[in-house]
């Protein structure tokens, strides 16, 4: 796997990211449909995304669902966890399939992630797995309200 400095992003890279941020087509072969916008093949498409990945330039390459309007739920997550511990912490929390985006702080409460599920209580009881594992206390921040910023990176 290459390190991720040690990738660069070439033009047709910087399109792909570029033309796939704002969306991805729905239909029966959406690669098919999205590499003929980009002028390449379904599989030239395909690998590159796959390289993208590999080389970490791009974390993480699907859908964002809308937990809420689905009858789910998500919530933002902080732990305050030792450093001599972080790490054995961090590979735990980020092995569980309802957390994303877990990041450290500089801060007390040093680590913080998303918990996303189908159900508010699922959140809840991967919370309760996590304190229970980890020996540490979770703060919750349920949403209060929500803003769309729609953040996209020109490349």
């Amino acid at each position: 796997m290459m390190a991720p400095l040690d990738y660069v992003l070439d033009e047709t890279d910087r399109r792909i990211v570029n033309a796939l941020q704002g969306g991805f087509p729905v239909c029966a072969r959406p690669f098919e449909v999205a590499a003929g916008a980009l002028g390449l093949t379904e599989s030239e498409l395909i690998l590159r995304i796959e390289r993208l990945l590999a080389a970490r330039a791009l974390t993480r390459f699907g859908p964002l669902y809308n937990a809420d309007r689905m009858g789910g739920a998500n919530v933002l997550a902080a732990m305050s966890v030792p450093e001599h511990d972080f790490d054995r912490v961090a590979a735990f929390v980020n092995a569980q399939p309802e957390i994303a985006h877990n990041y450290r702080r500089e801060h007390d409460l040093n680590m913080w992630f998303v918990a996303a599920a189908e159900t508010p209580e699922k959140v809840e009881s991967t919370f309760q797995y996590l304190e229970s594992i980890s020996g540490y206390h979770i703060f919750r921040f349920p949403k209060q309200r929500e803003f769309f910023v729609e953040l996209k990176l020109t490349l």
